[in-house]
Protein backbone atom coordinates (compact mmCIF):
# COMPACT_ATOMS: atom_id res chain seq x y z
CA UNK A 1 0.00 0.00 0.00
CA UNK A 2 1.39 3.43 -0.96
CA UNK A 3 1.72 6.24 1.55
CA UNK A 4 -0.95 8.12 -0.40
CA UNK A 5 -3.35 5.20 0.09
CA UNK A 6 -2.52 5.11 3.81
CA UNK A 7 -3.32 8.80 4.11
CA UNK A 8 -6.64 8.36 2.30
CA UNK A 9 -7.59 5.58 4.70
CA UNK A 10 -6.55 7.74 7.63
CA UNK A 11 -8.81 10.59 6.49
CA UNK A 12 -11.72 8.16 6.02
CA UNK A 13 -11.04 6.66 9.46
CA UNK A 14 -11.21 10.10 11.09
CA UNK A 15 -14.69 10.64 9.73
CA UNK A 16 -16.01 7.10 10.28
CA UNK A 17 -15.01 7.05 13.94
CA UNK A 18 -15.98 10.56 14.99
CA UNK A 19 -12.65 12.39 14.97
CA UNK A 20 -12.99 14.95 12.15
CA UNK A 21 -15.93 15.87 9.91
CA UNK A 22 -16.04 18.18 6.87
CA UNK A 23 -17.64 21.38 8.13
CA UNK A 24 -21.14 22.18 6.86
CA UNK A 25 -21.28 18.78 5.19
CA UNK A 26 -25.08 18.91 5.23
CA UNK A 27 -24.76 21.78 2.73
CA UNK A 28 -22.01 20.08 0.69
CA UNK A 29 -19.19 21.45 2.81
CA UNK A 30 -16.95 24.50 2.98
CA UNK A 31 -13.46 24.23 1.54
CA UNK A 32 -10.59 23.69 3.99
CA UNK A 33 -12.82 24.01 7.08
CA UNK A 34 -13.39 21.06 9.41
CA UNK A 35 -15.29 20.19 12.60
CA UNK A 36 -13.90 17.96 15.33
CA UNK A 37 -16.21 15.12 16.35
CA UNK A 38 -16.73 13.61 19.77
CA UNK A 39 -13.41 11.77 19.90
CA UNK A 40 -11.53 14.43 17.96
CA UNK A 41 -12.56 17.10 20.45
CA UNK A 42 -11.28 14.96 23.34
CA UNK A 43 -7.97 14.20 21.63
CA UNK A 44 -7.50 17.83 20.65
CA UNK A 45 -8.15 19.00 24.21
CA UNK A 46 -5.69 16.43 25.56
CA UNK A 47 -3.00 17.67 23.16
CA UNK A 48 -3.62 21.23 24.30
CA UNK A 49 -3.50 20.15 27.93
CA UNK A 50 -0.17 18.37 27.37
CA UNK A 51 1.25 21.56 25.86
CA UNK A 52 -0.21 23.90 28.51
CA UNK A 53 0.93 21.79 31.45
CA UNK A 54 4.44 21.41 30.00
CA UNK A 55 4.77 25.03 28.95
CA UNK A 56 3.04 26.95 31.76
CA UNK A 57 2.71 24.80 34.85
CA UNK A 58 6.22 23.33 34.68
CA UNK A 59 7.90 26.74 34.34
CA UNK A 60 7.74 29.29 37.13
CA UNK A 61 8.62 32.09 34.70
CA UNK A 62 5.95 31.36 32.06
CA UNK A 63 2.33 32.46 32.46
CA UNK A 64 -0.79 32.16 30.36
CA UNK A 65 -2.94 34.63 28.45
CA UNK A 66 -6.19 34.56 26.47
CA UNK A 67 -6.37 37.60 24.20
CA UNK A 68 -9.25 38.60 21.91
CA UNK A 69 -9.53 37.60 18.27
CA UNK A 70 -10.65 41.11 17.29
CA UNK A 71 -7.84 43.63 17.69
CA UNK A 72 -7.23 47.25 16.75
CA UNK A 73 -6.47 47.36 13.00
CA UNK A 74 -3.30 49.41 13.53
CA UNK A 75 -1.79 46.41 15.32
CA UNK A 76 -1.63 44.58 11.99
CA UNK A 77 -0.10 47.60 10.31
CA UNK A 78 2.60 47.70 13.00
CA UNK A 79 3.26 43.96 12.77
CA UNK A 80 3.72 44.12 9.00
CA UNK A 81 0.77 41.89 8.17
CA UNK A 82 -1.13 44.53 6.22
CA UNK A 83 1.77 45.15 3.84
CA UNK A 84 3.76 41.93 3.86
CA UNK A 85 1.59 38.96 4.86
CA UNK A 86 1.47 37.45 1.39
CA UNK A 87 1.81 34.14 -0.42
CA UNK A 88 3.27 33.81 -3.94
CA UNK A 89 0.47 32.27 -6.04
CA UNK A 90 0.45 30.81 -9.52
CA UNK A 91 -2.45 29.55 -11.67
CA UNK A 92 -2.55 26.75 -14.20
CA UNK A 93 -4.34 28.05 -17.29
CA UNK A 94 -5.72 24.66 -18.25
CA UNK A 95 -7.12 23.43 -14.94
CA UNK A 96 -7.90 26.94 -13.61
CA UNK A 97 -6.42 25.77 -10.29
CA UNK A 98 -4.34 28.04 -8.07
CA UNK A 99 -1.22 26.97 -6.18
CA UNK A 100 1.43 28.43 -3.93
CA UNK A 101 4.57 28.69 -6.04
CA UNK A 102 6.89 27.91 -3.12
CA UNK A 103 4.85 24.82 -2.18
CA UNK A 104 5.08 23.46 -5.74
CA UNK A 105 8.86 23.84 -5.56
CA UNK A 106 9.04 22.31 -2.08
CA UNK A 107 7.11 19.29 -3.37
CA UNK A 108 9.64 18.95 -6.17
CA UNK A 109 12.43 19.01 -3.57
CA UNK A 110 10.56 16.31 -1.65
CA UNK A 111 10.47 14.18 -4.82
CA UNK A 112 14.27 14.23 -5.01
CA UNK A 113 14.40 13.17 -1.34
CA UNK A 114 11.84 10.43 -1.99
CA UNK A 115 13.98 9.14 -4.87
CA UNK A 116 16.93 8.86 -2.50
CA UNK A 117 14.84 6.81 -0.06
CA UNK A 118 13.65 4.63 -2.95
CA UNK A 119 17.23 3.92 -4.02
CA UNK A 120 18.16 3.08 -0.43
CA UNK A 121 15.21 0.68 -0.07
CA UNK A 122 16.20 -1.12 -3.29
CA UNK A 123 19.79 -1.45 -2.10
CA UNK A 124 18.68 -2.71 1.32
CA UNK A 125 16.63 -5.46 -0.31
CA UNK A 126 19.52 -6.34 -2.62
CA UNK A 127 22.26 -6.54 0.02
CA UNK A 128 20.19 -7.73 3.00
CA UNK A 129 21.86 -7.79 6.42
CA UNK A 130 25.19 -6.63 5.02
CA UNK A 131 23.72 -3.33 3.83
CA UNK A 132 25.49 -0.22 5.16
CA UNK A 133 23.14 2.74 4.61
CA UNK A 134 25.70 5.37 5.63
CA UNK A 135 28.28 4.02 3.18
CA UNK A 136 25.70 3.70 0.42
CA UNK A 137 24.62 7.33 0.88
CA UNK A 138 28.24 8.46 0.63
CA UNK A 139 29.25 6.35 -2.38
CA UNK A 140 26.17 5.89 -4.60
CA UNK A 141 26.35 8.07 -7.74
CA UNK A 142 22.55 8.02 -8.02
CA UNK A 143 22.06 9.23 -4.47
CA UNK A 144 24.68 11.94 -4.95
CA UNK A 145 22.97 13.12 -8.13
CA UNK A 146 19.54 13.33 -6.48
CA UNK A 147 20.95 15.19 -3.46
CA UNK A 148 22.84 17.61 -5.71
CA UNK A 149 19.62 18.42 -7.57
CA UNK A 150 17.78 18.87 -4.29
CA UNK A 151 20.42 21.18 -2.81
CA UNK A 152 20.67 23.28 -5.97
CA UNK A 153 16.90 23.66 -6.18
CA UNK A 154 16.66 24.54 -2.49
CA UNK A 155 19.35 27.19 -2.85
CA UNK A 156 17.74 28.67 -5.95
CA UNK A 157 14.31 28.85 -4.30
CA UNK A 158 15.75 30.45 -1.15
CA UNK A 159 17.48 33.12 -3.22
CA UNK A 160 14.27 33.89 -5.13
CA UNK A 161 12.18 34.09 -1.95
CA UNK A 162 14.68 36.32 -0.15
CA UNK A 163 14.84 38.63 -3.15
CA UNK A 164 11.05 38.50 -3.57
CA UNK A 165 11.75 37.63 -7.20
CA UNK A 166 8.39 36.34 -8.44
CA UNK A 167 9.65 35.96 -11.99
CA UNK A 168 12.43 33.66 -10.83
CA UNK A 169 9.95 31.53 -8.86
CA UNK A 170 7.95 30.99 -12.04
CA UNK A 171 11.11 30.23 -14.00
CA UNK A 172 12.11 27.58 -11.46
CA UNK A 173 8.72 25.91 -11.94
CA UNK A 174 9.19 25.98 -15.72
CA UNK A 175 12.80 24.73 -15.59
CA UNK A 176 11.90 21.87 -13.25
CA UNK A 177 8.99 20.97 -15.54
CA UNK A 178 6.60 20.99 -12.58
CA UNK A 179 3.14 20.08 -13.83
CA UNK A 180 -0.28 20.91 -12.46
CA UNK A 181 -1.53 17.89 -10.46
CA UNK A 182 -4.96 18.25 -12.09
CA UNK A 183 -4.26 19.05 -15.77
CA UNK A 184 -0.77 17.57 -15.99
CA UNK A 185 0.42 20.60 -17.99
CA UNK A 186 3.02 23.34 -17.45
CA UNK A 187 0.81 26.11 -18.79
CA UNK A 188 1.40 28.54 -15.90
CA UNK A 189 0.50 32.18 -15.32
CA UNK A 190 2.86 34.70 -13.75
CA UNK A 191 3.40 34.51 -9.99
CA UNK A 192 1.71 37.21 -7.90
CA UNK A 193 1.31 38.02 -4.22
CA UNK A 194 -1.94 37.48 -2.32
CA UNK A 195 -2.66 38.83 1.18
CA UNK A 196 -3.91 36.14 3.56
CA UNK A 197 -5.86 38.17 6.13
CA UNK A 198 -9.63 37.99 6.45
CA UNK A 199 -11.22 41.40 6.92
CA UNK A 200 -14.61 42.39 8.29
CA UNK A 201 -16.45 45.47 9.49
CA UNK A 202 -17.12 46.41 13.11
CA UNK A 203 -19.89 48.88 13.86
CA UNK A 204 -23.67 49.19 13.96
CA UNK A 205 -24.01 50.87 10.57
CA UNK A 206 -22.14 50.61 7.30
CA UNK A 207 -21.26 54.31 7.43
CA UNK A 208 -19.90 54.12 10.98
CA UNK A 209 -18.08 50.81 10.73
CA UNK A 210 -14.35 50.22 11.00
CA UNK A 211 -12.39 47.75 8.90
CA UNK A 212 -10.79 45.17 11.19
CA UNK A 213 -9.15 41.80 10.66
CA UNK A 214 -9.54 38.30 12.01
CA UNK A 215 -6.16 37.69 13.58
CA UNK A 216 -3.80 35.62 11.38
CA UNK A 217 -1.72 34.66 14.45
CA UNK A 218 -2.06 34.80 18.22
CA UNK A 219 1.37 36.29 18.89
CA UNK A 220 0.37 39.95 18.56
CA UNK A 221 -2.13 39.60 21.40
CA UNK A 222 0.81 38.64 23.59
CA UNK A 223 3.01 41.52 22.46
CA UNK A 224 0.43 44.25 23.06
CA UNK A 225 -0.19 42.81 26.54
CA UNK A 226 3.51 42.56 27.41
CA UNK A 227 3.49 45.38 29.97
CA UNK A 228 0.11 44.36 31.42
CA UNK A 229 1.37 40.86 32.19
CA UNK A 230 4.86 41.94 33.24
CA UNK A 231 3.66 44.51 35.74
CA UNK A 232 0.68 42.65 37.20
CA UNK A 233 2.64 39.41 37.46
CA UNK A 234 5.83 41.15 38.65
CA UNK A 235 7.68 39.16 36.02
CA UNK A 236 11.44 39.39 35.65
CA UNK A 237 13.39 38.89 32.44
CA UNK A 238 13.65 36.18 31.17
CA UNK A 239 9.99 35.19 31.21
CA UNK A 240 7.37 33.89 28.82
CA UNK A 241 3.71 34.39 27.96
CA UNK A 242 1.80 31.45 26.51
CA UNK A 243 -1.52 31.36 24.68
CA UNK A 244 -3.80 28.90 22.90
CA UNK A 245 -6.28 30.39 20.46
CA UNK A 246 -7.90 30.47 17.04
CA UNK A 247 -6.31 32.19 14.04
CA UNK A 248 -7.55 32.72 10.50
CA UNK A 249 -5.80 32.79 7.13
CA UNK A 250 -7.40 32.96 3.73
CA UNK A 251 -5.37 30.07 2.38
CA UNK A 252 -5.94 29.70 -1.33
CA UNK A 253 -4.05 26.44 -1.39
CA UNK A 254 -5.59 24.70 1.59
CA UNK A 255 -5.19 20.95 1.31
CA UNK A 256 -3.82 17.76 2.86
CA UNK A 257 -6.84 17.42 5.11
CA UNK A 258 -6.40 19.47 8.33
CA UNK A 259 -2.73 20.20 7.69
CA UNK A 260 -3.49 23.61 6.20
CA UNK A 261 -6.86 25.21 6.95
CA UNK A 262 -8.47 28.63 6.89
CA UNK A 263 -9.57 28.45 10.54
CA UNK A 264 -7.06 26.82 12.84
CA UNK A 265 -5.74 26.86 16.37
CA UNK A 266 -2.28 27.78 17.64
CA UNK A 267 -0.29 27.12 20.79
CA UNK A 268 2.29 29.90 21.06
CA UNK A 269 4.76 31.05 23.67
CA UNK A 270 6.74 34.27 23.46
CA UNK A 271 9.84 34.22 25.67
CA UNK A 272 11.22 37.68 26.51
CA UNK A 273 14.97 37.88 27.04
CA UNK A 274 17.77 40.41 27.41
CA UNK A 275 19.21 41.56 24.05
CA UNK A 276 22.32 39.59 23.22
CA UNK A 277 21.12 36.39 24.88
CA UNK A 278 18.42 35.52 22.36
CA UNK A 279 20.43 33.00 20.32
CA UNK A 280 21.40 31.04 23.43
CA UNK A 281 17.73 30.86 24.41
CA UNK A 282 16.83 29.99 20.82
CA UNK A 283 19.11 26.94 21.03
CA UNK A 284 17.68 25.93 24.42
CA UNK A 285 14.09 26.13 23.24
CA UNK A 286 14.90 24.13 20.09
CA UNK A 287 16.03 21.18 22.17
CA UNK A 288 13.25 21.54 24.75
CA UNK A 289 10.53 21.55 22.13
CA UNK A 290 11.99 18.58 20.24
CA UNK A 291 12.06 16.59 23.48
CA UNK A 292 8.38 17.43 24.09
CA UNK A 293 7.49 15.90 20.72
CA UNK A 294 9.72 12.86 21.01
CA UNK A 295 8.34 11.89 24.42
CA UNK A 296 5.15 10.79 22.68
CA UNK A 297 7.06 7.77 21.43
CA UNK A 298 6.65 8.06 17.66
CA UNK A 299 10.33 7.48 16.88
CA UNK A 300 13.17 9.98 17.06
CA UNK A 301 14.11 9.31 13.44
CA UNK A 302 10.73 10.70 12.32
CA UNK A 303 11.61 14.21 13.54
CA UNK A 304 14.14 16.67 12.22
CA UNK A 305 15.03 20.35 12.33
CA UNK A 306 14.72 22.39 9.16
CA UNK A 307 16.50 25.73 9.36
CA UNK A 308 14.87 28.48 7.32
CA UNK A 309 16.57 29.55 4.12
CA UNK A 310 14.42 32.68 4.07
CA UNK A 311 14.07 34.50 7.37
CA UNK A 312 10.94 36.49 8.15
CA UNK A 313 11.46 40.25 8.30
CA UNK A 314 11.47 40.16 12.11
CA UNK A 315 13.80 37.19 12.71
CA UNK A 316 17.54 36.63 13.12
CA UNK A 317 17.17 32.83 13.44
CA UNK A 318 14.39 30.37 12.64
CA UNK A 319 13.90 26.63 12.45
CA UNK A 320 11.03 24.19 12.08
CA UNK A 321 10.51 20.88 13.80
CA UNK A 322 9.33 18.60 11.01
CA UNK A 323 7.60 15.24 11.32
CA UNK A 324 7.53 12.53 8.67
CA UNK A 325 3.87 12.45 7.64
CA UNK A 326 2.59 9.95 5.04
CA UNK A 327 3.09 12.79 2.54
CA UNK A 328 6.67 13.56 3.64
CA UNK A 329 8.47 15.66 6.24
CA UNK A 330 6.36 18.70 7.12
CA UNK A 331 6.44 21.40 9.78
CA UNK A 332 4.60 20.85 13.05
CA UNK A 333 6.29 23.58 15.10
CA UNK A 334 8.33 26.70 14.48
CA UNK A 335 10.97 28.23 16.76
CA UNK A 336 11.92 31.81 15.90
CA UNK A 337 14.21 34.45 17.31
CA UNK A 338 12.05 37.52 16.60
CA UNK A 339 14.54 40.13 17.94
CA UNK A 340 12.82 43.26 19.32
CA UNK A 341 10.86 43.88 16.12
CA UNK A 342 7.34 43.40 17.47
CA UNK A 343 7.65 45.42 20.67
CA UNK A 344 9.57 48.18 18.85
CA UNK A 345 6.90 48.39 16.18
CA UNK A 346 4.07 48.61 18.70
CA UNK A 347 5.98 51.27 20.63
CA UNK A 348 6.39 53.23 17.40
CA UNK A 349 2.80 52.92 16.15
CA UNK A 350 1.09 53.36 19.52
CA UNK A 351 3.33 56.21 20.63
CA UNK A 352 3.58 54.59 24.06
CA UNK A 353 6.73 53.38 25.74
CA UNK A 354 7.10 49.58 25.84
CA UNK A 355 10.27 48.84 27.78
CA UNK A 356 11.44 46.67 30.62
CA UNK A 357 13.28 48.21 33.57
CA UNK A 358 16.01 45.94 34.89
CA UNK A 359 16.45 46.75 38.57
CA UNK A 360 19.68 44.77 38.80
CA UNK A 361 21.47 46.73 36.06
CA UNK A 362 19.44 49.93 36.47
CA UNK A 363 18.67 50.13 32.75
CA UNK A 364 15.61 50.08 30.53
CA UNK A 365 15.44 48.23 27.24
CA UNK A 366 13.07 46.62 24.77
CA UNK A 367 13.37 42.85 25.27
CA UNK A 368 14.17 40.43 22.50
CA UNK A 369 11.79 37.53 21.90
CA UNK A 370 12.17 33.81 21.21
CA UNK A 371 8.95 32.27 19.95
CA UNK A 372 7.72 28.69 19.92
CA UNK A 373 4.62 28.24 17.77
CA UNK A 374 2.79 25.00 17.14
CA UNK A 375 -0.39 24.37 15.18
CA UNK A 376 -2.88 22.35 17.21
CA UNK A 377 -4.50 20.93 14.09
CA UNK A 378 -1.18 19.88 12.57
CA UNK A 379 -0.20 18.34 15.87
CA UNK A 380 -3.51 16.48 15.90
CA UNK A 381 -2.85 15.15 12.39
CA UNK A 382 0.70 14.18 13.36
CA UNK A 383 -0.50 12.23 16.40
CA UNK A 384 -3.23 10.41 14.47
CA UNK A 385 -0.91 9.71 11.50
CA UNK A 386 1.74 8.23 13.77
CA UNK A 387 -0.81 6.17 15.70
CA UNK A 388 -2.74 4.67 12.79
CA UNK A 389 -1.92 1.02 12.14
CA UNK A 390 -3.49 -1.79 10.16
CA UNK A 391 -2.49 -5.16 11.57
CA UNK A 392 -2.96 -8.67 10.23
CA UNK A 393 -3.94 -11.14 12.94
CA UNK A 394 -4.10 -14.92 12.98
CA UNK A 395 -7.19 -16.41 14.60
CA UNK A 396 -7.23 -19.60 16.65
CA UNK A 397 -8.51 -21.54 13.63
CA UNK A 398 -5.60 -20.30 11.51
CA UNK A 399 -7.61 -17.83 9.44
CA UNK A 400 -6.48 -14.25 8.94
CA UNK A 401 -8.11 -11.11 10.26
CA UNK A 402 -7.26 -7.41 10.15
CA UNK A 403 -7.69 -4.85 12.86
CA UNK A 404 -7.30 -1.09 12.62
CA UNK A 405 -5.82 0.32 15.79
CA UNK A 406 -4.90 3.83 16.87
CA UNK A 407 -1.86 3.42 19.10
CA UNK A 408 -2.40 6.81 20.68
CA UNK A 409 -0.22 7.71 23.66
CA UNK A 410 -2.50 6.69 26.56
CA UNK A 411 -2.26 10.15 28.11
CA UNK A 412 -3.74 11.65 24.93
CA UNK A 413 -6.34 8.98 24.18
CA UNK A 414 -9.93 10.35 24.07
CA UNK A 415 -11.29 7.42 26.12
CA UNK A 416 -9.08 5.88 28.78
CA UNK A 417 -11.23 2.86 29.62
CA UNK A 418 -14.14 1.06 28.01
CA UNK A 419 -16.28 -1.02 30.38
CA UNK A 420 -18.22 -3.88 28.79
CA UNK A 421 -20.70 -6.31 30.32
CA UNK A 422 -20.24 -9.74 28.75
CA UNK A 423 -24.03 -10.03 28.34
CA UNK A 424 -26.89 -7.59 28.82
CA UNK A 425 -28.47 -9.46 31.75
CA UNK A 426 -27.83 -11.09 35.11
CA UNK A 427 -26.84 -7.79 36.70
CA UNK A 428 -23.70 -7.39 34.57
CA UNK A 429 -24.73 -4.03 33.04
CA UNK A 430 -25.37 -2.64 36.53
CA UNK A 431 -21.97 -3.84 37.70
CA UNK A 432 -20.30 -2.26 34.67
CA UNK A 433 -22.03 1.07 35.23
CA UNK A 434 -21.04 0.99 38.88
CA UNK A 435 -17.39 0.73 37.81
CA UNK A 436 -17.81 3.76 35.56
CA UNK A 437 -19.43 5.70 38.39
CA UNK A 438 -16.33 5.01 40.51
CA UNK A 439 -13.86 6.12 37.85
CA UNK A 440 -15.58 8.84 35.83
CA UNK A 441 -14.43 11.71 38.05
CA UNK A 442 -10.79 11.03 37.20
CA UNK A 443 -10.89 9.29 33.81
CA UNK A 444 -12.96 9.51 30.66
CA UNK A 445 -14.69 6.11 30.57
CA UNK A 446 -17.16 4.64 28.10
CA UNK A 447 -19.87 2.03 28.59
CA UNK A 448 -20.28 -0.35 25.63
CA UNK A 449 -22.77 -3.24 25.45
CA UNK A 450 -23.65 -3.43 21.75
CA UNK A 451 -22.45 -6.34 19.52
CA UNK A 452 -20.17 -9.25 20.37
CA UNK A 453 -17.23 -8.68 22.71
CA UNK A 454 -14.84 -9.09 19.77
CA UNK A 455 -16.53 -6.34 17.76
CA UNK A 456 -16.51 -4.09 20.80
CA UNK A 457 -12.77 -4.61 21.19
CA UNK A 458 -12.24 -3.68 17.54
CA UNK A 459 -14.34 -0.55 17.93
CA UNK A 460 -12.32 0.58 20.93
CA UNK A 461 -9.04 -0.23 19.14
CA UNK A 462 -10.16 2.00 16.28
CA UNK A 463 -10.69 5.01 18.55
CA UNK A 464 -7.48 4.38 20.48
CA UNK A 465 -8.86 3.31 23.88
CA UNK A 466 -5.82 1.90 25.76
CA UNK A 467 -7.77 -0.42 28.11
CA UNK A 468 -11.01 -2.39 28.00
CA UNK A 469 -12.62 -4.06 31.00
CA UNK A 470 -15.00 -6.99 30.62
CA UNK A 471 -17.51 -7.65 33.39
CA UNK A 472 -18.59 -11.29 33.55
CA UNK A 473 -20.44 -13.51 36.03
CA UNK A 474 -17.30 -13.98 38.15
CA UNK A 475 -17.27 -10.20 38.63
CA UNK A 476 -20.49 -10.45 40.59
CA UNK A 477 -19.01 -13.10 42.86
CA UNK A 478 -15.46 -11.84 43.53
CA UNK A 479 -15.32 -8.20 42.34
CA UNK A 480 -12.72 -8.96 39.67
CA UNK A 481 -12.74 -8.12 35.96
CA UNK A 482 -10.71 -8.91 32.87
CA UNK A 483 -8.64 -5.93 31.67
CA UNK A 484 -7.34 -5.95 28.07
CA UNK A 485 -4.36 -3.98 26.77
CA UNK A 486 -4.97 -2.31 23.41
CA UNK A 487 -1.43 -2.66 22.06
CA UNK A 488 -0.59 -6.22 23.17
CA UNK A 489 -4.18 -7.53 23.30
CA UNK A 490 -3.10 -9.39 26.45
CA UNK A 491 -5.66 -9.88 29.20
CA UNK A 492 -5.38 -10.30 32.95
CA UNK A 493 -7.71 -10.66 35.88
CA UNK A 494 -7.63 -7.79 38.36
CA UNK A 495 -9.67 -6.55 41.26
CA UNK A 496 -12.09 -3.72 40.58
CA UNK A 497 -10.47 -1.77 43.39
CA UNK A 498 -7.15 -1.84 41.46
CA UNK A 499 -8.49 -0.22 38.27
CA UNK A 500 -8.01 3.39 39.41
CA UNK A 501 -4.36 2.76 40.27
CA UNK A 502 -3.73 0.99 36.95
CA UNK A 503 -5.28 3.82 34.93
CA UNK A 504 -3.41 6.47 36.89
CA UNK A 505 -0.09 4.73 36.31
CA UNK A 506 -0.65 4.02 32.62
CA UNK A 507 -2.70 6.95 31.33
CA UNK A 508 -1.97 9.98 33.55
CA UNK A 509 -0.45 13.00 31.83
CA UNK A 510 1.96 13.37 34.73
CA UNK A 511 3.84 10.31 33.47
CA UNK A 512 4.89 12.27 30.37
CA UNK A 513 5.47 15.54 32.17
CA UNK A 514 7.87 14.01 34.68
CA UNK A 515 10.18 13.04 31.81
CA UNK A 516 10.60 16.61 30.60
Amino acid sequence: MTQEDVFKRLVAHCKEYGFVFPSSELYDGLGAVYDYGQYGAELKNNIKRYWWEAMVHLHENIVGLDSAIFMHPTIWKASGHVDAFNDPLIDNKDSKKRYRADVLIEEQIAKYEAQVEKDIDKARKRFGDSFDEKLFRETSPQVSAHLAKRDALQKRMAHALNANDLGELRQIIIDEQIVCPVSGTTNWTEVRQFNLMFSTDMGSTAEGSNRIYLRPETAQGIFVNFLNVQKTGRMKIPFGIAQIGKAFRNEIVARQFIFRMREFEQMEMQFFVKPGTELDWFAKWKEARLQWHQLLGFGKANYRFHDHDKLAHYANAATDIEYKFPFGFKEVEGIHSRTDFDLSQHQKYSGKKIQYFDAETNESYIPYVVETSIGVDRMFLQVVSASYHEEELTKEDGSKDTRVVLRLPPALAPVKLAVMPLVKKDGLPDKAKDIIDRLKYDFNCQYDEKDSIGKRYRRQDAIGTPFCVTVDHHSIEDNTVTIRNRDTMSQQRVGIDKLADILKEKTALSGLLKQL
